[in-house]
C-alpha cells in the first residue's frame, strides 16, 4: 500500500479555504483579526505538488485526466480507441466537445495549479508576509507553474498568463498573452529557478513539505533543466535560436538521466475516492469511471508492439504485455484484482487492438455480427490501474530522445556522445521504468539489448525513430505525448473520418477554449488563438505567434 505525507491532508483543507479567496476584494475594515490570514507556505507546497498529480481543489482526483488525458489525448494519438460516441473519448472521432476535455484544464490548473503556486511565489516575494523566506520553496513553485502552464499553451496556445491568478489584485478579466512571449518567460523562470536552488538556503519545512524528492535539490534541478529541454525543443521548429541557447543551458545545469530521477508523486487509497487516489487509474477502474469497458487498445499500439513479424513473439516490444494483461472483463469486488479480472485471452500472439473512429454499429459489421468491444480487444492492464499507483508526471526516457533530437538536428551545444548513443539510453529507460507499477513489469538488460538488436537505429530514419520512442514512452502521458505529436508528426497515424466529425478528417491539433471565458471574458475575442476549434494551431506548430 502505498501512502502520502501526512501533510497532505492538512494541505487540501487548507487550501481550498485559502486559495478561494483570489475572487474577493477584502479591506481592511472587513478582516477578522482572529481570523487566520497567514498560511504556513509548506502547506501550498505540498498541495501545489498534489494538484500537479491531478488531486487537489476540485476533490475530484480523475476530473482532468478522465476528460481529456483519455477522453481526448490517449485516443487521438492512437494509443486507446473507442467505440463510444460520448463526451470521454472525443479524440477518437475528432468530435468537437466545449465542455468537457476543453473545461477540465482549465478549470484544474488555472485554479488549482496555477493559483497555489502563484500564492506561493507572492507570499515569498517581495511585500509578501514570507518574504526572505522558503527560498528553496519558491523556486520549486516556479518550476511547478512551468509545467502548469506550458500544458496550458500547448492546449489552447494564446492564454491568460501574466495576469493570471491575479484576482486580489482586482484583476477578474486577465489579458490574453501570445505562446511566444509565454514561453520566453516560462523558459527565463526555469533558469532563474534551477539557478536558485541551493543548500544554502534554509530548509524551514520544505524537506517535510515536499513529497516529490524529499528536499533533494540534485533532482529538482533535474526535473527543472529537462523541462527547459522539453520546452527548448518544442519550440525549435519556429525559434531555433531561443531553442539552441536553453537546450545549450539545459544540457549544462544537468538533466534526468536514470529513472531514479523520475518525477513520481505517490497516491494512497485514502482518505476516499475523492482524494489522493490516482486519476487515470480511477477513470479506468470498475464501478468508478468504467472507462476499461470502452477504451481499449488501438489497433495502432498493438501493431506496433507486436512488431514486425506477427507469428512469433521474438521480435515483440517488451511493452506488450505491461500495457494489456489481454482481453479481459473486470467486476468491482472491493479493489482485489485476483477476484476482479476475469482473463478471456492472455496469449500475446493473440493480442488485438480496437481500430479508431468505429462506433458500436461500424464495430458490429467489421466483427460480422454484434459485438462486446472489451471481449475481443485487448484492454488496459489492470495491474497499472489500482486506484493508489504512483503518478509519473516526468521521466528520464524523454531527456534522452529530447538530446538524441537535439544532437540529430545539431540544436544547442554540449551533448556528449552520438545520437544512437542517447535513443538507445532513451529505449532502455523507457522499457525499464513500469516497476513502479508492480514488479514484474521487470524488462532485463539482455532483453532490453535484444530489442535493440532487433530494431536497430538506422540514422536515415532517426527522427522518425526518436519521434514513434517518444509517442510510446508517453503511455499514460497522453496530453504531452499529443503535443510531441504534433510538433514532430511522428510516428505517422492514419486520420479517422467519422461521419460529423469537426475537423475534416483531421487529427485534432487545438483544445477550444471553454465557452464560460470565451464569454465572460471580453478579452477572449482579441486575444485568443483563432480558429478557436479543434483545428486550430498554436505558435509553435505552425500557429499564430
Amino acid at each position: 500500500m502505498k501512502h502520502l505525507n501526512k501533510l497532505l491532508g492538512s494541505a487540501l483543507l487548507i487550501i481550498i479555504f485559502a486559495a478561494g479567496c483570489d475572487t474577493d476584494t477584502l479591506h481592511d475594515m472587513n478582516i477578522n483579526p482572529n481570523a487566520v490570514n497567514k498560511i504556513d507556505i509548506n502547506y501550498f507546497l505540498t498541495a501545489a505538488e498534489l494538484s500537479i498529480s491531478n488531486n487537489g481543489w476540485r476533490g475530484d482526483n480523475r476530473y482532468t485526466d478522465w476528460r481529456t488525458n483519455i477522453g481526448m489525448c490517449a485516443h487521438a494519438i492512437q494509443h486507446l480507441a473507442s467505440t463510444s460516441t460520448g463526451t470521454i473519448s472525443v479524440g477518437d472521432k475528432y468530435l468537437e466537445n466545449d465542455v468537457e476535455p476543453s473545461n477540465a484544464p482549465w478549470d484544474h490548473m488555472l485554479a488549482g495549479d496555477g493559483k497555489i503556486t502563484a500564492e506561493i511565489i507572492k507570499q515569498t516575494g517581495p511585500g509578501g508576509y514570507a518574504e526572505g523566506h522558503n527560498i528553496n520553496a519558491r523556486h520549486v513553485a516556479r518550476i511547478l507553474r512551468v509545467l502548469c502552464f506550458h500544458r496550458l499553451t500547448d492546449w489552447y496556445g494564446s492564454i491568460p498568463y501574466f495576469e493570471a491568478n491575479k484576482g486580489v489584485e482586482g484583476i477578474f478579466q486577465p489579458k490574453y498573452d501570445k505562446q511566444k512571449a509565454i514561453y520566453t518567460d516560462l523558459l527565463k523562470e526555469l533558469d532563474e529557478a534551477c539557478a536558485g536552488l541551493s543548500s544554502s538556503n534554509l530548509d524551514e519545512g520544505f524537506s517535510a513539505a515536499d513529497y516529490y524528492f524529499k528536499g533533494d535539490l540534485a533532482k529538482w534541478k533535474k526535473f527543472g533543466y529537462s523541462l527547459m529541454l522539453r520546452l527548448a525543443m518544442r519550440i525549435s521548429n519556429v525559434d531555433a535560436t531561443m531553442a539552441g541557447s536553453y537546450v545549450t543551458k539545459a544540457v549544462a545545469g544537468g538533466v534526468m538521466s536514470s529513472n531514479a530521477d523520475n518525477v513520481v508523486a505517490t497516491m494512497a487509497m485514502g482518505p476516499g475516492e475523492w482524494n489522493n487516489q490516482n486519476g487515470i487509474s480511477r477513470g479506468f477502474y470498475p464501478g468508478d469511471g468504467g472507462q476499461w469497458q470502452s477504451s481499449l487498445l488501438s489497433k495502432t499500439l498493438i501493431d506496433q508492439l507486436m512488431g514486425t513479424d506477427k507469428t512469433t513473439v521474438d521480435d515483440d516490444d517488451p511493452r506488450l504485455m505491461v500495457f494489456t494483461a489481454g482481453i479481459i472483463k473486470w467486476v468491482a469486488a472491493g479493489n482485489d484484482l485476483s477476484k476482479e479480472v476475469i482473463y478471456l485471452e492472455t496469449d500475446p500472439l493473440k493480442m488485438r487492438g480496437l481500430p479508431n473512429g468505429l462506433d458500436g454499429a461500424m464495430l458490429n459489421t467489421l466483427m460480422g455480427g454484434p459485438t462486446v468491444a472489451y471481449e475481443h480487444f485487448s484492454a488496459v492492464n489492470p495491474w497499472m490501474m489500482q486506484d493508489d499507483e504512483p503518478y509519473v508526471i516526468m521521466h528520464a526516457a524523454e531527456s534522452e530522445f529530447l538530446l538524441a533530437e537535439a544532437k540529430k538536428r545539431n540544436i544547442g551545444t554540449g551533448i556528449t556522445g552520438t545520437t544512437e548513443d542517447h535513443y538507445k539510453k532513451g529505449v532502455k529507460l523507457a522499457l525499464q521504468m513500469y516497476t513502479v507499477y508492480d514488479a514484474s513489469f521487470a524488462v532485463s538488460d539482455a532483453r532490453v539489448n535484444q530489442y535493440l538488436a532487433t530494431y536497430p537505429y538506422d540514422d536515415a530514419k532517426g527522427l522518425e525513430m526518436i519521434g514513434t520512442q517518444m509517442w510510446l514512452c508517453k503511455y499514460m502521458n497522453w496530453w504531452d505525448a499529443w503535443s510531441d505529436y504534433r510538433r514532430t508528426g511522428f510516428p505517422v497515424l492514419i486520420p479517422t473520418n467519422y461521419p460529423g466529425n469537426a475537423t475534416n478528417g483531421q487529427i485534432p491539433t487545438k483544445l477550444m477554449i471553454p465557452a464560460y471565458e470565451a464569454t465572460g471574458n471580453p478579452n477572449y475575442a482579441t486575444g485568443a488563438t483563432q480558429p478557436d476549434r479543434l483545428i486550430g494551431k498554436v505558435w509553435w506548430d505552425g500557429g499564430p505567434e
